[in-house]
């Protein structure tokens, strides 16, 4: 008989036992999801994402956008010329390929909540 290993998937050092934990272990959580969907449309502000997600706790906000900037899903830009300083998120070549996963999810939210409206 013989002794296979599963096999791994790995991303920035880290290593899942399938696809489907590797993309959770992404953008899995309560908050890297909704910040990827508000940036699948346009670049926003730190600020302008805080009025979006008003129950989010600023530290929160601040460590998932260092994580998903990390794992190359949104991209940092800094504005130094003039004061005040001018941050500003967009979502990576690599973000953009998640739009459909980000859509498909939230349109599978918005039928649940309609579907329960109906009964």
């Amino acid at each position: 008989m013989e002794n296979s290993t599963p096999k791994m998937y790995a991303f920035n050092g880290k290593k899942y036992p399938c696809c489907a934990s590797l993309t959770m272990g992404i953008i899995g959580g309560k908050w890297k999801t909704v910040i990827l969907f508000y940036l699948m449309n346009e670049t926003l502000r730190y600020s302008e994402l805080r009025k979006l997600m008003p129950t989010v706790t600023e530290r929160t906000l601040s460590l998932q956008l260092k994580a998903l900037e990390e794992d190359k899903l949104v991209k940092r830009k800094v504005y130094t010329s003039k004061p005040p300083l001018k941050v500003e998120y967009s979502l990576t070549d690599l973000g953009k390929t998640l739009i459909p996963l980000i859509k498909a999810i939230s349109d599978w939210g918005n039928s649940v909540v309609e579907n329960q409206s109906e009964k």
